[in-house]
């Protein structure tokens, strides 16, 4: 069975500030995929539902990466590659595509099939970030991409203006001072692993050409690497102001 909602696309093409020219790649971009998953789906007209907005969501990723590459290369001259990167991620990743999607409300408007309905799926951050990304694309497709430029400009505006500034985590730390200096990426590797099955603690060693290796431990593997990369940041860091750490 098929969900949809009671709210006109008259409404959402008012909020988005777009109105398109074929409705019908408006409604595929609102379709969940559960739709044409489900043997019983149909669309509104009583059709077998054939599409969803998957492939749409492929494309709407790459024209909000292209549109806010250019929107935070324009912003800030000064930045270094490493700092225009660590914004990007924040601004295309799955959370901020459903915070657009939530203030302009798409998940009343979406069409999923019954089961993901139950689910709670129209207040989903999967399903409302594919969704935001398959209207991006629906409008690209429909409208050409300065259309789909003006869009993204408009609604991540609040987002950008309240972008906190993103922490910099050692591992990217220590990738970017090796990309400075020209030199191959880190390597990890796991040393050990102790401790009870419900709670283990990993050891883990990271290497860079040149450099003494450096270990830490986590509960994870990914904290340990984390650890190993501070502890050989903390010791180039002596390096460099002549201190020496340990």
């Amino acid at each position: 069975m098929t969900s949809t909602s009671q709210h006109t696309p008259a409404e959402l093409q008012e909020k988005l500030g777009y109105c398109f020219q074929d409705p019908a790649c408006l409604e595929r971009a609102l379709t969940h995929a559960s739709v044409r998953a489900s043997a019983k789906g149909r669309a509104r007209a009583g059709r077998e539902v054939r599409f969803d907005n998957e492939r749409l969501e492929f494309l709407g990723d790459r024209v909000l990466g292209l549109v806010v590459a250019e929107l935070l290369w324009q912003a800030d001259p000064e930045a270094t590659e490493g700092d225009l990167a660590r914004r990007y991620n924040h601004l295309v990743r799955k959370e901020a595509c459903a915070a657009v999607a939530r203030a302009i409300d798409i998940g009343a408007y979406l069409i999923l099939s019954t089961s993901e309905e139950d689910s709670g799926g129209r207040d989903k951050d999967t399903i409302l970030g594919d969704a935001m990304e398959g209207l991006l694309g629906a409008i690209f497709v429909d409208g050409g991409f300065d259309v789909a430029r003006n869009i993204v400009r408009e609604h991540w505006a609040d987002l950008i203006a309240k972008m906190p500034a993103v922490a910099v985590d050692p591992k990217s730390a220590l990738q970017e001072w090796a990309q400075g200096r020209g030199l191959p990426l880190p390597r990890y590797r796991e040393l050990a692993r102790s401790g009870p099955d419900h709670k283990p603690v990993f050891k883990a060693q990271v290497e860079i050409k040149g450099c003494e290796p450096a270990t830490g431990e986590g509960l994870n593997k990914r904290a340990a690497q984390q650890a190993a990369a501070a502890a050989l940041l903390l010791r180039l860091e002596g390096v460099r102001t002549g201190k020496r750490n340990g």
